[in-house]
């Protein structure tokens, strides 16, 4: 597990109070992008340096201000 990544047991609280609704092409993997948020918001780093591995970092953007939307 890397510094700034959900660990087992927190992924496990957290992913039931995710959306799981799925419509066209098939969802990123939610746990990567959720770590790719956090290392966001942790780092203070803009959008545009969330590293490579969290996917492509306007991925995680959207996918942020969607659930912000939606009150997730």
């Amino acid at each position: 597990m890397r510094r700034y990544e959900l660990s087992d047991f927190e992924w496990s609280v957290i992913q039931p109070n995710l959306p799981s609704k799925v419509r066209g092409v098939a969802r990123v993997d939610d746990r990567r992008v959720l770590n790719g948020i956090l290392w966001r918001f942790r780092t203070g780093s803009p959008w545009a340096d969330v590293p490579e591995r969290y996917g492509p970092y306007t991925t995680c953007y959207n996918r942020f201000v969607r659930w912000r939307k939606a009150g997730v």
